[in-house]
């Protein structure tokens, strides 16, 4: 690295495995800090935050993480002396918190944190930059929600039917959109539905992860299966299950003959694709499972934490109701500025 960037820094981060990202929106004005809105992502971090779904409030984190990472971005903003929007990005291991980035400045995620709690946070912002305080304008504690709020990105994968779909640090997504209910898992199944991937409630779940995702799987596997769900997958990911007791199908990869995993998605087999690589080599081979789900709309998902996302969701869709209310309903019990109006930026 010195030798291809001679005579220029060169910055190395260490990276957190399987650490959980949170996102936080805040106003200030100079004095008093309001935390518009604590997202918890459910891709883990690495994955930008602009492709990962995430959750208001956190839907998996303690009440005390929640508490600390609320602590330090009040801190952070006073003593940066912020006046208006910031957002902080933080990453969760093992209860330990690690600060990623902070940005005096409006996010990308402030129409979905307004939306999702009814608080008009630009116009909040925009009145405290004027020199207004918090408390005139009838805000004095951050708005709290009795509902959860799932964001999930909307990709063109179906326009690019040559990109691969594996989420990384680039960001992939070209839109969002939002689904709200009392219940986590309810909420991301109307959300993954309205980013056109379905959640599934019948058919086959096909699985090919990587050795370090493979303790994750079984009890994936064991909540599809419980909801009338079969699960396939690849001779590495199936023997684990079948040790673990898991009643599995087994299907070849594309190199090891047919019938193989695309044959299964070509012949609509296949009602949801779990597919996690880590080599290049691995990457490649799979490659084709992902054109092939697109080409044939199978939903899927690239990660483990997605993968957990939607057994909730399927969870929820069988075993509670859907609430329906309208936004206004849900907003509520969200306290909001005197100046501004019950919706969102």
């Amino acid at each position: 690295a010195v030798n291809a960037s001679s005579g220029h820094p060169i910055l190395i981060d260490k990276y957190i495995v399987d650490a959980t990202e949170v996102d936080v929106d805040a106003v200030s004005d100079g004095e008093v800090v309001i935390i518009g809105g604590v997202m918890e992502h459910i891709e883990e971090a690495g994955i930008h935050s602009g492709d990962s779904a995430c959750s208001v409030p956190p839907y998996s984190l303690s009440g005390d993480v929640v508490g600390e990472i609320k602590r330090q971005t009040r801190a952070l903003a006073k003593e940066l002396g912020v006046v208006g929007l910031m957002n902080v990005q933080f990453a969760v291991k093992d209860r330990d918190i690690y600060v990623l980035e902070v940005n005096p400045r409006a996010s990308r995620t402030i129409p979905y944190v307004s939306k999702a709690t009814g608080m008009a946070l630009a116009k909040v912002a925009a009145k405290t930059m004027a020199g207004e305080k918090l408390p005139d304008l009838g805000i004095s504690s951050d708005p709290e929600v009795r509902h959860v709020a799932v964001k999930e990105a909307v990709f063109p994968f179906d326009r690019f039917p040559g990109v691969d779909t594996i989420l990384g640090p680039e960001m992939k997504s070209t839109g969002e959109v939002m689904g709200i209910d009392l219940d986590f898992g309810i909420a991301y199944a109307k959300a993954a539905s309205s980013a056109r991937n379905q959640i599934p409630d019948s058919g086959k779940v096909f699985m090919s992860v990587r050795d370090e995702d493979k303790h994750h799987v079984p009890e994936i596997a064991k909540t599809f299966i419980k909801y009338g769900l079969s699960v396939v997958a690849t001779k590495g990911t199936a023997a684990y299950l079948k040790e673990r007791g898991i009643d599995v199908e087994v299907t070849n990869k594309l190199k090891e003959g047919r019938p193989n995993v695309v044959d299964l998605i070509k012949n609509k087999e296949i009602s949801f694709i779990i597919n996690t690589v880590e080599s290049a080599r691995a990457r490649k081979d799979s490659f084709y499972i992902r054109h092939s789900a697109l080409q044939y709309r199978v939903p899927y998902t690239t990660t483990i934490s997605g993968a957990r996302a939607v057994a909730r969701a399927l969870k929820g869709l069988k075993s509670k109701n859907l609430t329906i209310l309208s936004v206004q309903e849900y907003h509520s019990e969200a306290p909001r500025p005197k100046v501004g109006d019950s919706g969102a930026v």
